[in-house]
C-alpha cells in the first residue's frame, strides 16, 4: 500500500467543521501517518469510523504535531474504547497499593514516571491479565536527542510467515504469561517456567498462543519475548524450546516498524495485533510521554 487514502468529512457540532484527513502508510510492515486531525478538538463521526478501520488495517496510527491537555487526550482516546482498568489483585504498570492505576500513566524517566531509561524488550501490555488491554495511545511531551525509539512488531505477519508445520503445531495451544509485577525489583526473571514443582509467581490466565483478532479475524502470534511463560500441557523442556524458536522468529526485522519520536506525536497502537519495544537512552536526558490504555476482552 503505497498511495495515500484521502477523504473529506463534515461534522455538525455547535458549528460546522470540515476536516480533510489523509492516511499515509509508513511503507513498512505496519503503521500509517494520519494528517488533518487536531486531536484536541471534537472529531466527527465519519472520521472516527475511518480511524477505527485504519487501526485494523495498519495496526498503528501516528498523529504528529499535537498539543493536548489531559482532558483532551482522554476525550480523544475514548472515542476508541473505555479506559483499561486492571483487576484489583493483578498489578500492572503504575498500580498502587490498592490495585488502582491512573487513567493517564506517565511513561517518563522523571519523578513520578515509570519505565526509566533502559531498554524494554518486545512485549504485549497486560498479557498476564484475564482481559488484556485492546489498544494504547502514547503522547510525547519531551523526547531525548539520542535513543528512546519505539519499535512495533506486526504479530499477524509474524504468524503468516511461519512454516506450515509450525502453524499446525501451535494452533490450539494455550500460553500462560506470568505477571512480571509479582516479582521483587531486581529479582531474576526466567523466560520459561522450567520447574513445575515450584509455586508459580502469579495467577495463571491461559490465552491462545495463536490469537484471532476480534475485528479482522486474522491469526496472530500472541507472544512477548522476555516474560516468563508456560505452554499448557507441555513438558517444560519441550515448551521452552518451542517458545525460544518462536521468539527468534518474532524479532525478525521484516515484521517491525521503528518510530523516532518528536514532541507532539501521538501513536495509537492495537495491543491485540502488535508487540512493542524501546531502545535505551542516556539517563541524563529527559523522556516524558503519557499513555492511555483501552479495555479489551478475553482473547480467543
Amino acid at each position: 500500500m503505497s498511495t495515500a487514502l484521502e477523504f473529506h468529512t463534515h461534522a455538525h457540532l455547535s458549528h460546522s467543521i470540515e476536516q480533510s484527513v489523509t492516511i499515509r502508510p509508513t511503507g513498512g510492515p505496519l503503521g500509517a501517518f494520519v494528517t488533518g486531525i487536531d486531536a484536541s478538538r471534537p472529531v466527527d463521526p465519519l472520521t472516527i469510523f475511518r480511524l477505527k478501520q485504519a487501526i485494523i488495517d495498519h495496526h498503528i496510527l501516528i498523529f504528529q504535531g499535537q498539543t493536548l491537555t489531559d482532558d483532551e487526550f482522554l476525550r480523544f482516546a475514548t472515542y476508541f474504547g473505555a479506559i483499561f482498568v486492571p483487576p484489583k489483585e493483578i498489578p500492572v504498570l503504575a498500580s498502587d497499593a490498592e490495585g488502582k492505576t491512573p487513567d493517564i500513566v506517565p511513561i517518563a524517566n522523571v519523578e513520578g514516571g515509570y519505565t526509566g531509561n533502559g531498554e524494554l524488550h518486545p512485549h504485549i501490555d497486560h498479557q498476564w491479565t484475564p482481559y488484556p488491554s485492546s489498544a494504547s495511545l502514547l503522547y510525547a511531551l519531551e523526547v531525548p536527542e539520542i535513543g528512546g525509539d519505539t519499535t512495533w512488531i506486526n504479530l499477524a505477519l509474524a504468524y503468516d510467515t511461519l512454516d506450515e508445520n509450525t502453524k499446525r503445531q501451535i494452533d490450539g495451544l494455550q500460553l500462560i504469561t506470568y505477571n512480571p509485577f509479582k516479582r521483587k525489583p531486581g529479582e531474576p526473571r526466567p523466560k520459561y517456567r522450567l520447574d513445575p514443582s515450584a509455586p508459580p509467581i502469579s495467577e495463571a490466565f491461559p490465552h491462545p498462543l495463536v490469537r484471532t483478532h476480534p475485528d479482522s479475524g486474522r491469526k496472530l502470534l500472541y507472544l512477548s519475548t522476555d516474560t516468563e511463560v508456560e505452554v499448557v500441557g507441555w513438558p517444560p523442556e519441550k515448551g521452552a524450546e518451542l517458545i525460544e524458536r518462536l521468539r527468534v522468529h518474532l524479532e525478525d526485522p521484516r515484521f517491525a516498524y521503528r518510530h523516532r519520536w518528536s514532541v507532539g506525536d501521538i501513536v495509537f497502537w492495537d495491543n491485540q495485533a502488535t508487540a512493542h519495544a524501546r531502545t535505551a537512552f542516556p539517563a541524563e536526558l529527559r523522556r516524558v510521554l503519557k499513555r492511555i490504555s483501552l479495555a479489551g476482552g478475553r482473547p480467543f
